[in-house]
């Protein structure tokens, strides 16, 4: 291996390792980081916890990491370790098996099933494998058995950014249902880095950098010969990062340690780390760094391989390392183990391609033909085309997947692909990629390469659209993906040639889901390149589907007149339409135009097809359309029930991105209903899913919840932030189409905070994008608005218009927040008795849906008005005012039962338990089925009562 001329680069790993300890490790400066541990580890060993520790490189996550299992030792936990690793990451359930290894004895004792998933998970076995959530429960049970018969176990992941994915949603997935027993999850990553597991919610504590007073005690007591005018130097210098503080005196000639010279100009520190780290492994022997690179590209720190692959003596070899404090062969494993992640970093830093092409010759003549990690290192070492290592790499691919990890198969395949002169065989392996992308989380080489692959295969094939489109489907709805999944069906779409012609189905569920991408991320730009694509697809231009989702789905706004009466015959036709995509397609486009009501049986129809087996995407979507449905026509205890199985069966089958409208439509349902805790919770879990993955749509979702909790506690200010962050004043932007959904919200908000002018722009800009031609509903909204934006006057023509809309029962709530809004105007303006009337009709309706804030402000509006209101009872008084079907129904309801499990119980109809229910809720003084237990016997709930 050649000594380096100049400085490593910066290295994207961790660097925390033995950062931060005084003599003896002790940890400097970390009294606070401990006393969390501390109270973590309490909490963990009677109830279960998890941990994120998160912070910059070299700030002491490692150190804290070796602190909490110490702890954890001396508390009786049983301690198990698992370290990510960047060469192991491409190899599934690396991490699973460091985490097993020292379990073999408890994993031997599991029932067949589960010990079965867990040995195919490793490829000890010939069984089936098992789904990642057959393995996850595994994991689950072995722990858990394992904490209940020697005590609580402590799980400690470290480089959580390079663990293999699979045992990230592994691990992930003990983590959200960690409460189960006494274990405890305790991972660390870099901030900034992203994973599954570090993305999966576990609460965070991010370790900051080392306040200045600690900062000089740890370069004092480590380094008390450095004189003050240095130390304070390195310490400004380091800006309270432990490593570096240890690291950089090291670097400094004796000049500079006497305070004889100067100090180098300030550097950025990584690239400081990196010279520190290439400056040490390039005074090493050329033996000793030849080793440490075949135990790099290795990664699994076996000597015996090391000593065959290198043909050295190991131990010599390894002695000036082990002098250097660089690596150390672990007592107990008796392999090889890098004193930190930045050395094997800047190991291969300082490498050259030669050499480490070398390297993985060597390492695989060590494997066996065949084999997975022979294949691996055979592609590794070469640089041009190679049809038989091609052929090799295929073969792991299916492997690999066989054991469940897609992704890792992608990878493979992507591999194969570029070693592979045939180009029949690349078309294949691209092809493959690009079904088997559901799993891909946005990685850009593996993005241009699935873009490449869908370029690569015959465009005058169905198949290879047909291979895009699964690929794209499972990206959007499986990891929320939306821009890979939009680039692969665009290219797939247009490809390299424009004129071809596609097989009709394939094109349809093509286009269908390209709707479906651009929908959930919320932007623009990628509807107007649908809008290119359709327009550019013959084939395409002929389904009358297509301009009607694009205009009432797409920009209902500005764009769905035009297509009204194509949509409305669609939907007429729907009674005898056999083609559930073409169901979902024109409810969907239905939606946000008030036409959701024309396609209940036929959505009915597809959610009984999922129950039965058949389409179950589709049977998810039908489930929460009918959701949406319910919630505008007020009938919304029917909500719970309708997303209760859509979300069971987006669990069962993966559907992450498809079940964020449900969770919005329940968060919603409980800021309505006055369950601000809930709401605000679904709110906030939108936005840290949707965020990191550029689906705006979900942050739309959060603002409305938000907004809605603040409404119905009458705090406009909140409610107007929250609005404004989604809306732009006097404007309706083309693509927005939730813009439709609260436009009266920002009307309000806008004028009782006083911005009565953004209040008119955005009335008159409703009015003038013929908003109120498209429905009853909006026609009624758009009045009501234009009345609350008329500032210093009631607009009674308005507010009577908006009231007097035909059939306008059919949307309880908002009619009363109309009613709500003219009465406070009327009263204000000392038409007590017009007043009455409205606020009347509102507490009415307000309380028949169970909207408790609401409910609240027309009480006090009719309080103020001179009427006398009872509020809601609560309590056993609440209890008494019960009938005695609504008693037994509220009753079952508080243990847990569903509607439907109830109606089986005493004989009725979910209809009619769902009536008793609505009556009972005001009457026992709460907005939920949550609330019931507390209501039932008594017992203030939240210190409400």
């Amino acid at each position: 291996m050649t000594a380096p001329a100049t400085p490593a680069g910066e290295a994207a790993v961790d660097l925390d390792a033995g950062a931060g300890p005084g003599p003896g490790g002790r940890l400097v400066g970390r009294s606070a980081e401990l006393a969390l541990l501390d109270g973590f580890l309490a909490a963990a060993g009677s109830r279960g916890a998890a941990l994120m520790l998160t912070g910059d490189a070299g700030v002491g996550k490692s150190a804290l990491l070796d602190a909490a299992a110490a702890r954890a030792a001396e508390r009786g936990f049983r301690v198990v370790r698992v370290v990510g690793s960047p060469f192991e990451e491409s190899v599934s359930f690396s991490a699973l098996h460091q985490l097993l290894q020292p379990l073999a004895d408890e994993m031997a004792a599991l029932p067949a099933r589960r010990a079965g998933a867990l040995r195919a998970a490793l490829g000890r076995s010939d069984e089936q494998p098992a789904e990642l959530r057959a393995v996850a429960g595994a994991v689950h049970t072995l722990l858990s058995r394992t904490a209940a018969r020697t005590g609580p176990v402590a799980l400690v992941v470290d480089q959580v950014t390079w663990l293999d994915r699979p045992s990230a949603v592994v691990l992930a997935s003990l983590a959200r249902h960690i409460r189960t027993g006494p274990l405890a999850l305790l991972a660390a990553s870099r901030t900034g880095d992203e994973s599954y597991l570090s993305g999966a919610g576990l609460p965070t504590h991010e370790v900051p950098p080392l306040d200045p007073e600690s900062a000089h005690r740890l370069v004092a007591e480590r380094f008390p010969a450095l004189p003050p005018g240095v130390r304070g130097r390195l310490v400004t210098e380091a800006a309270g990062n432990p490593l570096a503080l240890l690291e950089l005196p090291a670097t400094l000639d004796g000049a500079r340690l006497t305070d004889r010279g100067p100090l180098p100009a300030a550097l950025p520190l990584s690239e400081r780390l990196q010279r520190i780290y290439g400056d040490r492994i390039g005074s090493l022997p050329e033996p000793t760094r030849d080793l440490l690179l075949l135990a790099v590209l290795d990664g699994s720190g076996r000597l015996d391989i090391l000593r065959r692959a290198g043909n050295a003596d190991v131990p010599a070899a390894l002695g000036p390392a082990e002098q250097a404090g660089l690596v150390r062969v672990e007592p107990t494993t008796g392999r090889l183990a890098f004193r930190h992640p930045l050395t094997r970093s800047a190991v291969l830093e300082l490498s050259t391609g030669a050499e480490r092409r070398r390297g993985h010759l060597a390492l695989a003549r060590e494997f066996p033909a065949g084999s997975e990690h022979r294949a691996r290192h055979l592609a590794d070492a070469t640089i041009g085309p190679d049809d038989e290592v091609a052929a090799l790499l295929h073969e792991v691919a299916h492997r690999t997947l066989g054991r469940g990890d897609a992704v890792g198969a992608v990878t493979t395949l992507l591999r194969a692909a570029e070693l592979s002169l045939d180009g029949t065989a690349k078309a294949r392996m691209l092809t493959e990629a690009a079904c088997l992308g559901a799993n891909i989380t946005g990685d850009l080489r593996n993005v241009r390469a699935l873009l490449d692959g869908a370029a690569l295969a015959d465009p005058a094939d169905p198949g290879s659209l047909a291979a895009a489109t699964a690929a794209a489907s499972q990206l959007v709805n499986g990891e929320g993906d939306a821009d890979t999944a939009h680039k692969l069906l665009v290219g797939a779409l247009g490809g390299r040639h424009p004129q071809h012609r596609f097989g009709t189905d394939v094109l349809h569920e093509a286009v269908l889901t390209l709707v479906r991408v651009c929908f959930y991320s919320g932007r623009p730009e990628l509807w107007r390149t649908f809008d290119d694509v359709v327009r550019e697809t013959p084939s395409a231009a002929g389904e009358p589907l297509l301009p009607v989702l694009r205009g009432a789905l797409g920009d209902p706004a500005h764009a769905a007149l035009p297509v009204l009466d194509t949509l409305d015959g669609l939907i007429a036709d729907l009674h005898r339409e056999t083609d559930l995509r073409r169901i979902i397609g024109a409810a969907a486009a239905a939606a946000f135009v008030d036409r959701l009501p024309g396609c209940r049986g036929a959505l009915r129809r597809v959610v009984d097809s999922g129950r039965d087996g058949g389409a179950v995407a589709a049977a998810i979507e039908a489930s929460f359309m009918l959701a949406n449905d319910a919630y505008f026509s007020g009938r919304w205890d029917d909500i719970p029930e309708l997303t209760e199985e859509g979300l069971r069966w987006c669990d069962r089958h993966s559907y992450r991105l498809t079940a964020q409208p449900c969770r919005y439509l329940r968060g919603l349902l409980a800021a309505a209903r006055g369950d601000t805790r809930t709401a605000l919770t679904v709110a906030d879990r939108l936005v840290s899913w949707g965020g990191p993955r550029r689906l705006d749509t979900l942050g739309v979702y959060a603002a409305h919840i938000r907004a809605m909790c603040a409404l119905g506690g009458a705090d406009f200010e909140s409610a107007y932030r929250h609005l404004a962050s989604v809306v732009t004043p006097g404007e309706l932007p083309p693509y927005q189409p939730h813009a439709l959904w609260f436009f009266l919200d920002f009307a309000e908000t806008a004028a009782r905070t006083g911005r009565h002018a953004e209040a008119a722009d955005h009335a008159a800009a409703v009015r003038e994008t013929h908003i109120p031609a498209v429905s009853p509903r909006l026609a009624m909204l758009a009045d009501a608005a234009r009345a609350v934006a008329t500032p210093d006057a009631v607009a009674h023509d308005l507010f009577e218009r908006a009231l007097a809309t035909p059939d306008a029962e059919r949307w309880p709530f908002e009619r009363a927040r109309i009613s709500l809004l003219y009465g406070e105007r009327l009263r204000r303006a000392r038409a007590g008795g017009a007043a009455r009337v409205h606020l009347d009709a509102a507490l009415t309706t307000f309380r028949r849906l169970g909207a408790v804030p609401w409910s609240d402000r027309a009480a006090n509006e009719l309080r103020a008005s001179g009427i006398a209101v009872a509020g809601p009872a609560s309590g056993a008084h609440g209890a008494a005012l019960l009938t005695p079907q609504e008693l037994q129904t509220a009753q079952l309801a508080a243990t847990g039962l569903t509607n439907k499990q109830i109606a089986a119980r005493l004989y009725l109809s979910p209809r009619t338990v769902a009536a008793h229910l609505r009556s009972a809720f005001p009457k026992l003084g709460v907005s939920s089925r949550a609330g019931l237990r507390d209501a039932l016997s008594g017992r203030p709930r939240d210190g409400r009562y």
